[in-house]
């Protein structure tokens, strides 16, 4: 059972077992032990309350793939009261990777598109983990064109780990398709919400990421490179990913204070996975609430301040550098030498 939950979950996972024991017990034997199952109840909540409020941002990015999350099919599902499903790319082929369609969201006709990882092995490997491939990034565009065509807000749901990697998706051009979906992105005079759900890693994410508004489930992360592969480069060691992560800023918090996102969207205690339904409720009402908004303002606006907010993007003012009386008029090798010495 623990193989389906993260190793900083095991306290949880054994008082659930416990809870779940007398459950049995009291229905074969006919016995009253509601008593025991409230108390256990209410310990388990005081432990995730205690659990949840102290995650580290390596925790944060293992609830970001946790294995019982919700994809972005699983919201559609939910949220969308119709859904049509488009496939290919009118040039190479289909990539599942790649969700993209068109439903009905509150009574408003809307385009989805969203990165899909699979549950099991089998379907892992049809949809490559989520990473898109340039003809995946290809069909996302044509969905998006054909929405800007017709006036349909767009709703980007990211979750993957980056952009395919093999040597097809190389020699296809992932990079200039990445460049290129968002080049597209950018140009489009509807309503673009884009909501990272999961991992928000690298090309992969940042290709299908250029809207009006960026929003992050709260146990979610955006970052340029994995925790794993920044520890490999700069460490040499993919162990220290966890020192990588607190390095990167990458939690939804961080992206607020440095205005990368515009809104952390609260999840259910203990994430999204553990009470879907409600999860889907807070984030249908603040996906409504940004649609209502942006949807009165006129397209070519939308595109100017689109560009404006992409612009803004790692804006930051330098802090003035402390003088030190001693180094001036030396060189780069003294100027060294003498801040040792300090």
């Amino acid at each position: 059972m623990l193989s389906r939950w993260l190793p900083f979950e095991k306290p949880l996972v054994e008082i659930e077992e416990q809870i779940e024991e007398l459950k049995r017990l009291a229905a074969r034997e006919n016995l009253d032990l509601s008593d025991k199952v409230r108390r256990l109840e209410d310990h388990k909540r005081a432990v995730m309350e205690q659990m949840f409020a102290e995650l580290t941002p390596w925790e944060k990015v293992q609830m970001a793939r946790h294995p019982k999350r919700p994809y972005p099919l699983d919201y559609i599902g939910a949220l969308c009261s119709e859904w049509l499903e488009l496939h290919g790319d009118r040039a190479y082929g289909d990539d599942g990777a790649i969700v993209a369609g068109f439903g009905r969201f509150s009574g408003r006709a809307v385009a989805i598109v969203g990165n899909q990882k699979g549950r099991d092995t089998k379907e892992r490997q049809e949809r490559n983990f989520g990473q898109a491939s340039p003809e995946g990034l290809r069909k996302a565009e044509r969905v998006m064109e054909l929405a800007a065509r017709y006036g349909r807000p767009i709703i980007s749901l990211v979750d993957t780990p980056g952009a395919a990697c093999s040597p097809d998706a190389e020699e296809r051009g992932i990079s200039e398709a990445i460049a290129h979906s968002q080049l597209i992105m950018s140009q489009l005079p509807v309503p673009i919400i884009v909501v990272i759900t999961g991992e928000g890693c690298s090309g992969g994410a940042i290709a299908t990421a250029l809207g009006d508004r960026v929003l992050m489930l709260e146990h979610s992360y955006y970052s340029v490179i994995s925790p794993e592969g920044c520890a490999s480069i700069l460490y040499r060691d993919p162990a220290k990913a966890p020192e990588s992560a607190e390095a990167l800023n990458i939690t939804a918090e961080d992206a607020l204070r440095l205005h990368i996102i515009e809104e952390v969207i609260p999840e259910p205690l203990g994430g999204a996975h553990r009470d879907f339904g409600l999860m889907c409720k807070s984030l249908g009402a603040t996906l409504e609430r940004h649609l209502g908004e942006l949807s009165q303002i006129p397209g070519p606006q939308l595109i100017e301040q689109r560009y404006a907010r992409f612009r803004r993007l790692g804006d930051f003012e330098e802090q003035p550098s402390v003088a030190h009386p001693e180094l001036n008029g030396n060189g780069p090798k003294e100027a060294a030498s003498q801040l040792n010495g300090l």
